[in-house]
This record gives C-alpha cells, structure tokens and sequence, in this order.
C-alpha cells in the first residue's frame, strides 16, 4: 500500500498553523498497520490475550486495548472494531510483526486467523468531518460499514477509515479536504491523550502507566488474561507510580518516541521518563505524550534531554485520572 500513498500530494502537517486548522482533513495513515483477526475462536482467544473485554464488543462500537507480556508490559495498545467477516487490529506499524508474533504463540490451538489486511489507512479530521463520514458511510453507529470500507469515530469528527484503493483514490480526488501527511493524525492523538506503543517503547511500561484504565480500555472484572495479576496489583495494591502526561515547549527536531525527558530538582536536572508520541509545528512549537512518575507537583519544569536549552511545562490532560472505585 505504500505505493498508493506516495502517489497522492499530501501535504506536510506543520504547514498548518496550529490556529487555522482545516474544516476538513484527509490524513495519510501510512505509519499505521491493519490485521483481520477472524475464525470462530476469534473473541474467546483474544479474551485471554487483552485488557479489554472483547467479547462484549459491539458491532457499532470500537475498544482500545493492551496486549502484555507474562509480567504485564505492554507490547502494544491496539484499536480493535469489527470489519469484514472478523475483527480489525490496528496499531502502528513499526510494532506489527513484534505483537504479532507474540499473539499468535498459541493460536495454533484455537481456530483463528491473522491477516494483513489489503486496505488504505485514513484520517478524516476536521469540524466538517462527521457531515462528511456520514455522506460516504451513513449516520448510524460509532462503526459504520460500507461496501468498499469501514468508518470508526475515535473523537467527535475524527474518523479512521479503512477502504480499497479505488475507494481511497475517489475520497481524495473530489477535492473536499485539505490532504496531511500522517504527522497531523499523530497531532490529534496527542492533543486527545491517546498513547501509542511504538517499536522504541515496547514492553517498558504496564497498562496504567500509558492511562489506559482511564479510557475505558482494561476490564477488572472480565477474568484472566496474560499480565492479569500486574494489573490488578497496580489498580488494588497502588504498586503503579507512572502515567502518561502531555508536555509542550519548543523544540529544534520533532520528538519521538523513546526519546528521553529530564525533569528539575532545584538547580539541577533528574532522568523523567519517556516520550511516547511527538509533534512539531514549522515554528519550533512541540507536544508531546510522555510517561512520567505520577507524584511531581503541577509546576515542575522539564526538557528533552538532546535539546537542554528550553524548558517544557505539562499541560492539563482531556480526562481525568482519578480512580472511580
């Protein structure tokens, strides 16, 4: 598919000014990766795989979820909705075959397939964007299906879109949106506090560390799964003392993930944590998703430890982390 994405003029994404920002986006989601999970097994063996109940996923709805290791470290957070004859799994690419080859160590046993799906990845984004999904896809449901694709609202009018070529060709040849390379998407997800686990920081942290409980993507009451028993002592024992944050401050190259955050203790400068997703505008300004201990005061400074000369600030988060129970 990599073809079909160079042969369209995608735009930059930080020629957009962060204060005019497009009615209506098409974004490349050329650095994501789409896997058809299907069989009669398919529900029941994911079950003892993710943090996410799965098996009551509905047909319009979709989940984020943690595939972990033995000692819950997450190998990567998935977006999984139904597609096709299946279920769709979708997550960066730069970490597919590494989670993939993780959770099918035992489906040899269970009646369930993995497939590279034959798809175009996009982003529909913008204040026109569910008026538009809904003339291409229909007005029901969270997860819409059409003949040539499906449409999954991750945001109010925020869109990923998994359609044919022909399909992708024909969306962004009607000269509706303003086409945006895949930084623009990377963007969305960081102003929304969404993590990622990209190849730079697999199997580093557990599922609490990356927010997940908070967005609705680990069940503590659905039975076990592989690194259950990391995740429920980090829920009823408070062993957890990570969560993911968002910085901003300027920087001179774009952020990214694995890159190193060092936080201020008086005069000097201590090891902070972990950038899991970055984006820089043309004018230097940058965000990101970092991991951070979740006992620093509001007004602890910060900076990229390859870029010391400017300092960062966190920055309020879109939801809360404060435990229901």
């Amino acid at each position: 598919m990599s073809e079909w994405y160079q042969s369209v003029a995608f735009q930059p994404a930080d020629t957009q000014p962060s204060d005019q920002q497009p009615e209506l986006a098409i974004v490349a989601l050329d650095n994501w990766a789409l896997t058809k999970v299907s069989g009669d097994d398919t529900k029941s063996y994911l079950q003892g795989q993710l943090t996410c109940d799965i098996a009551s996923l509905g047909e319009d709805e979709s989940t984020l979820a943690a595939h972990c290791d033995p000692k819950g470290k997450v190998w990567s957070v998935l977006r999984f909705f139904h597609f096709q004859d299946g279920l769709a799994m979708v997550q960066p690419a730069s970490i597919e075959a590494t989670q993939l080859q993780e959770v099918k160590k035992y489906a040899i046993f269970s009646k369930i397939a993995f497939e590279k799906a034959d798809v175009v990845l996009l982003g529909i984004v913008g204040a026109q964007a569910d008026k538009w999904v809904a003339e291409h896809f229909g007005s029901e449901g969270n997860v819409r299906q059409g003949q040539s694709g499906t449409a999954v609202c991750i945001a109010p009018n925020r869109w990923l879109l998994a359609v044919d070529t022909d399909t992708a060709s024909e969306l962004v040849n009607q000269g509706q949106a303003t086409l945006l390379t895949h930084e623009y998407w990377d963007k969305c997800d960081i102003d929304a506090a969404l993590p990622r686990i990209e190849q730079a920081t697999s199997g580093e942290f557990i599922p609490q560390s990356l927010n997940l409980q908070a967005l609705n993507a680990i069940s503590f009451t659905k039975g076990c799964y592989t690194g259950q028993e990391t995740v429920a002592r980090a829920k009823y024992r408070g062993i957890n003392k990570r969560a993911m944050y968002k910085l901003s401050g300027h920087a001179d190259h774009t952020p990214a993930a694995g890159d190193k955050i060092e936080r201020a203790v008086g005069d000097n400068w201590r090891s902070g944590g972990t950038v899991i997703a970055g984006y820089r505008e043309a004018n230097g300004r940058a965000t990101v998703l970092a991991v951070l201990p979740n006992n620093l005061d509001d007004d602890t400074a910060f900076r990229l430890a390859e870029s010391p000369s400017y300092a960062w600030q966190r920055d309020p988060l879109p939801y809360s982390l404060e435990d229901d129970d």
